[in-house]
């Protein structure tokens, strides 16, 4: 199912939703078509690619602390491995569960595959690798799809 980018009343992106969603959104009228996919149409509304608020709605709680998850981990780290630099595609505990690390955002990092192998079951001193950005707590809109 594809899914289709939400833009608030002030063209800021806001968050993604599913195309069955979207549809809802244009036929109760509390948005509008901004992109749409090709020529085609549903009912009177365009195909929506991009669909924008018609209200503006205050976006405090994106500026809240985001769900931790494997997905949001990848984001906030933006599929590059804390150790490396290159693509990353795997999560590393800093310190691992084993050794009494736990799966929170300030002991998670992306990693390729090659440095999580490499690191083991292994701090990152033990392992001599160094990290190139230390793990932080990102807001929802920092990791938002």
């Amino acid at each position: 199912m594809t899914t289709v980018i939400v833009l608030n009343a002030s063209y800021e992106r806001l968050h993604q939703v599913s195309f069955k969603h979207a549809v809802k959104m244009l036929f109760r009228e509390v948005a509008v078509v901004e992109e749409a996919l090709d020529d085609r149409m549903i009912g009177p509304h365009r195909w929506p690619k991009v669909v924008r608020l018609v209200r503006y709605v205050v976006t405090s709680w994106m500026h809240r602390p985001a769900v931790y998850g494997r997905s949001s981990v990848l984001r906030r780290d933006r599929h590059r491995c804390a150790y490396c630099g290159g693509p990353g595609h795997t999560l590393d505990h800093v310190v691992p569960i084993s050794r009494g690390g736990g799966s929170t955002w300030l002991n998670t990092v992306t990693a390729c595959g090659g440095c999580n192998g490499r690191k083991a079951n292994r701090t990152p001193e033990e392992a001599g690798m160094r990290l190139l950005v230390e793990p932080w707590v990102p807001t929802r809109a920092q990791v938002a799809g």
